[in-house]
């Protein structure tokens, strides 16, 4: 078993954040390196690193609005985020498909909700694929919606934790 630690994100980390991001997710979906770039500067709190013997191997990040709106794109740039807000937006939950099935994914999210509530903050939101949904109802969110989102040209539900 490899030695797991968790820390926030440095910008030095983006372009490996990038690299498992653009590996993960399909085509538009995933975020330009400049944006994962500006979320790293603009709120490393909130992003979330996981590493396995030292490698990046997985991440979240998120911002934090006072108003949640999932469909504004412009909030995917911290367009509107505020660090003291209470409601917490993920934007990617994601591992590097070469460690993916090793429970990574629910590892970050257990530790990511720890620190969340730890800041004080009172929801937490995210959009995600059908498929997936089960799997966040599993780890305690609640299912909201169908999303107006057509993110990457695809089909988006939205789930909310409260905490």
């Amino acid at each position: 078993m490899p030695a797991l630690t968790f820390r926030n994100a440095l910008p030095a980390d983006a372009a490996r954040c990038f690299e498992i991001e653009t590996t993960a997710y399909e085509g538009d979906e995933a975020a330009t390196l400049e944006k994962i770039a500006t979320r790293i500067a603009q709120y490393p709190q909130g992003f979330l690193i996981l590493e396995a013997d030292g490698a990046v191997v997985g991440f979240i990040n998120c911002g934090c609005a006072h108003k949640v709106v999932m469909s504004d794109e412009a909030f995917k740039e911290l367009v509107g985020h505020s660090a003291d807000a209470p409601n917490v937006v993920i934007m990617s939950v994601v591992v590097d498909p070469a460690h993916q099935g090793k429970g990574y994914s629910r590892l970050l999210m257990t530790e990511f909700v720890q620190r969340m509530r730890a800041m004080g903050k009172q929801t937490i939101h995210l959009m995600c694929k059908q498929q997936h949904v089960p799997l966040y109802e599993r780890m305690g969110y609640q299912y909201v919606q169908p999303s107006p989102s057509d993110h990457g040209g695809m089909a988006w539900h939205e789930m909310e934790m409260a905490l």
